[in-house]
């Protein structure tokens, strides 16, 4: 099969268009046959390698995994021994290992519904558990301000907070002015044209570059900061230093610091699942790229210009 592969960490052109062995699915696992996959800012953390202390899970000199990707949307090709809610040619989402291949296999899938589109479906799974993750403790009624709600985790946070009944506030850039407004977002602020204020019961920051002090002057008195990634920080632990300084000033604040992690699962992507059926939730697809291509989407990425999700296509 064909597949983009990796034997070093480096810049996106590390990874290059191979044929490779059929992966083999475990026991629990499901071989899938990719319609899509997904790009977010985890693979290319697989890619480069940093911060370098995710090597201790990508692997420490070189990928454990020759293969990027998580992300997936397909149709079952295999199920292991293990497996009975699945069978060949049921179409399914949710998160894989190697998913930048005309195969891959996945333990964490749900049905995809039949509304949704494969490249729409492969750009939900990672990035809209990390948004429920992050709104776990929004309460109907609340005002919630999310800065970068023009990305990945954004676009999905913005959907969210409005079915919960919150009252949402948008932050992003001059191009995704309008794609926040039409996720439903009351107010959308340009970040370069006006500055950000107000007082807000939840601050969910996923953009990363405002420190806490002004992060914590847009909370209630006993308001939530939730945390999500960074691009901020340096080679070595990279986002890490922003959940270490929640939680050194939490014990001394009334407010609530949080930088939950997300851990993509079942429950979490059945309840999505539901929501795109319903079309509660529509995954904002910016653009596709071919497989060959997914060095392009990568770096398509990380210029910071993508209007919600890329996926790459087999």
């Amino acid at each position: 099969m064909k597949a983009m592969t990796q034997d070093r960490y480096g810049e996106p052109d590390v990874l290059e268009l191979r044929d490779i062995d059929l992966p083999v699915p475990g026991p629990k696992e499901v071989l899938v046959r990719v319609r899509a996959a997904g790009v977010d800012q985890g693979t290319w953390h697989q890619v480069s390698g940093l911060p370098l202390l995710g090597r201790l899970a990508f692997g420490l000199r070189r990928p454990r995994f020759p293969v990027p990707g998580m992300d997936v949307a397909g149709v079952v090709e295999k199920v292991g021994a293990e497996v009975t809610d699945f069978h060949p040619g049921d179409e399914v989402f949710g998160v894989g290992r190697g998913t930048f291949a005309e195969y891959a296999t996945a333990r964490t899938l749900v049905p995809k519904p039949p509304n949704v589109t494969f490249e729409q479906a492969a750009a939900v799974a990672v990035s809209g558990c990390t948004a429920l993750t992050a709104l776990r403790d929004l309460e109907a009624g609340q005002c919630v301000l999310v800065i970068g709600a023009g990305g990945g985790v954004g676009s999905y946070a913005v959907q969210l907070a409005v079915a919960m009944g919150a009252e949402v506030t948008g932050v992003c850039g001059p191009r995704k002015l309008e794609l926040v407004r039409s996720l439903g977002a009351r107010k959308v602020i340009d970040y370069r044209a006006e500055d950000v204020t107000g007082e807000y019961d939840l601050v969910l920051d996923i953009a990363g570059s405002r420190p806490f002090p002004v992060l914590r002057s847009l909370l209630t008195p006993r308001g939530s900061l939730v945390l999500i990634g960074s691009e901020e920080g340096g080679r070595w632990i990279g986002a890490l230093d922003r959940p270490f300084g929640a939680l050194l000033r939490s014990p001394f604040t009334s407010q609530r610091l949080r930088a939950p992690i997300s851990l993509e699962n079942k429950a979490s992507l059945v309840r999505l699942a539901g929501l795109l059926a319903d079309g509660t939730v529509t995954p904002a697809v910016d653009r596709t790229f071919a497989l060959p291509d997914a060095a392009a989407a990568i770096t398509y990425l990380r210029d910071g210009n993508v209007r919600g999700k890329v996926v790459v296509v087999p």
